[in-house]
């Protein structure tokens, strides 16, 4: 049980990074002078995108999305629009906390909630795949102990490794190299995509490392 449910995460995470990895390929052959650091923002959404609809995608085919089959039309439409909600609210929230560590609040704001979607959909709709609209479900994962499969320890991991990829990004952006890769939002959404890569790869082999020492149960 233990080998079936890592060798499906890993891979989920392996489908996931391959769509991210065609973000940036495909479009650098179908648009013309499309690249990671010119056209960022246009790479960032494109990056958005990919990852946002694998995750979604992966997690429906492997059934780790809570299911709503037995529920009613109401139901399925309300956790989707509070799973929307959801989505545009962690954007906020994400543009919030990167303006109150130092982004310019007016200037490049549309940079900035850029950066804030791009983390959304490698943090928070990777939570709404697995966990659905829950806000105590997301309490209980990110709470100490608080994992109970191995998807929700993936959770904690790829989120953890994405939010320290992007506050390390930020750390060449005032050094005086003038570099391409140092302009706002650059650094820190590459920082958080390697991060977030980092994570689908450190997840699986975590889990099956330590999966003697795991008490919850397979799915």
């Amino acid at each position: 049980m233990w080998d079936r449910e890592i060798r499906a995460m890993a891979a989920s995470h392996a489908v996931t990074a391959a769509a991210l990895f065609m973000a940036t390929v495909l479009p650098a052959a179908l648009v013309r002078g499309f690249s990671v650091y010119g056209t960022h923002l246009l790479w960032l959404y494109a990056a958005s995108g990919a990852v946002s609809a694998a995750s979604v995608a992966v997690y429906w085919l492997l059934g780790v999305t809570p299911s709503a089959k037995r529920h009613s039309v109401g139901y399925k439409l309300s956790r989707l629009f509070r799973s929307c909600l959801y989505f545009f609210l962690s954007c906020l929230f994400f543009h919030t906390v990167v303006v109150l560590y130092g982004a310019p609040l007016i200037e490049s704001a549309l940079e900035t909630f850029s950066l804030a979607v791009l983390l959304t959909s490698l943090t928070t709709l990777r939570c709404l795949c697995v966990l659905g609209p829950n806000v105590q479900a997301w309490i209980r994962v990110f709470s100490r102990h608080g994992a109970m499969s191995v998807w929700d320890t993936a959770l904690q991991i790829t989120v953890a490794c994405t939010l320290v990829g992007a506050w390390v990004g930020a750390f060449p952006i005032p050094l005086d190299w003038d570099r391409p890769w140092q302009v706002w939002p650059v650094s820190c959404s590459l920082g958080a995509t390697v991060g977030f890569l980092s994570g689908l790869v450190a997840a699986p082999a975590w889990i099956h490392y330590h999966r003697k020492q795991l008490t919850y149960k397979c799915k």
